[in-house]
């Protein structure tokens, strides 16, 4: 195996002008042949970063990067926590994609139940028996966090909440969302309803990559309903520092935020819960969201044609072959640590002909201190057709006689 390797100097920025470090697996051929709860931990305890561990009141915690996923910051993310009204991200999850799919209209007028309007909590303050649109219970949940426009929406879709909770966990699967399960639409404590701050993190950024059309909802700042206008409970959207998700506060997980913030073409999100008090919420969050973006940033390594390396191919009427990405290979790096970065670059060698532009032939690793491990397959950026029967015969007698 031939391995070559190098450091991510500023020059690799410009136009990647360094070869990265490549594994060849074959010589020549020859021409024949668990979770848990963290509520006991101390608040003050350490998060771990790509950096070092940062200190946060949060009892847990986790950042990421929207583009390329890259985790920057993370406390007991995968902990089954209560996730209060944070829950009503699978709710609107679940109201986008009706929408998307036509099953649903935003002028749609639903049925309130008494149900719904006893609800207790958090209200957009529906009156039964009256009927209100799609779009203004969004806005209901989306600024208000009300309940009511919850059970209004789980019961029009499912028939009850308790069907609609079984709807949210079906939906948590094909997700992905390995450590959440629903008891109910609005996060109200119950036994057994739990989320983590790594679940809460992906279901934000798929509601925002799946539903744009629909994610202008949350950073709406006040909405009035019935006479009675209420502000977003979200601090960072009250100051213009995110423009979405959702708060969340029950007696056990304490106060909690899910935010996404875009500056620039970099979006992060982040997720905290279990902290004391409103003010101490709104403070953390803005501290550590503004922590993410003075620290890491969005890189393109290479573009999506861009040759990462000219890899041989045998038989071929090409001697070789470009390896790309594909689409644009982008990391996240933290700042002024590019010079600690490797990139390996393993394939098997020679590509045999003929090669179809498209087909994965090798991976690209990036790896070093303070850079989130990541790896990108790499594959053929044009077609390579075989040689003829003439060519070949040409070829082989050339690598016995001359070793090429």
């Amino acid at each position: 195996m031939l391995t070559r390797r190098f450091a991510l100097c500023a020059s690799v920025f410009t136009l990647a002008g360094v070869a990265p470090a490549v594994a060849q697996r074959h010589p020549p051929p020859h021409p024949h042949a668990a979770h848990g709860t963290a509520a006991d931990q101390p608040p003050s305890s350490p998060a771990d970063t790509p950096i070092g561990p940062v200190d946060t009141s949060a009892k847990w915690a986790f950042i990421t990067d929207f583009n390329t996923g890259a985790v920057l910051l993370t406390k007991h993310a995968d902990d089954q926590m209560p996730p209060s009204s944070m829950t009503k991200l699978m709710t609107l999850y679940i109201v986008y994609s009706r929408l998307k799919a036509g099953q649903l209209k935003l002028d749609d007028l639903l049925t309130v139940s008494e149900k719904a309007w006893r609800m207790g909590g958090s209200k957009m303050f529906v009156q039964i028996g009256t009927q209100v649109s799609v779009q203004d219970l969004i806005r209901g949940i989306e600024v208000d966090s009300g309940n009511d426009a919850c059970i209004v929406l789980a019961e029009a879709i499912s028939g009850s909440e308790e069907q609609f909770a079984d709807l949210m966990n079906e939906t948590a699967k094909k997700l992905g969302l390995t450590n959440s399960h629903f008891m109910n639409s609005t996060g109200w404590p119950a036994d057994n309803h739990y989320m983590s701050c790594r679940d809460i993190a992906t279901l934000a950024g798929d509601i925002i990559r799946q539903f744009p059309e629909y994610y202008h909802y949350a950073s709406e700042k006040t909405f009035r309903y019935n006479n009675i206008e209420q502000q977003n409970r979200n601090p960072l959207v009250q100051r213009g520092t995110a423009d979405g998700l959702k708060t969340g506060h029950t007696e056990a997980g304490g106060y909690g935020l899910v935010a996404s913030t875009l500056r620039g073409s970099r979006r992060v999100i982040l997720v905290l819960n279990g902290m004391n008090t409103m003010r101490e919420r709104a403070e953390e969050s803005e501290r550590l969201m503004d922590w993410a973006f003075a620290n890491f940033e969005d890189v393109t390594l290479y573009t999506a044609e861009q040759a990462v390396e000219n890899a041989p191919v045998w038989l071929g009427d090409s001697r070789t072959v470009p390896l790309v990405g594909g689409k644009d290979i982008v990391l996240t790096m933290p700042r002024n640590w590019r010079k600690t970065a490797k990139v390996d670059v393993e394939y098997d060698a020679p590509v045999r002909a003929p090669v179809v532009r498209g087909t994965k032939l090798g991976t690209l690793t990036v790896s070093g201190q303070g850079v989130p491990n990541m790896q990108i397959p790499l594959v053929a950026g044009v077609d390579v057709p075989r040689l003829g029967l003439p060519g070949r015969a040409v070829a082989v007698v050339a690598h016995y006689v001359g070793g090429v």
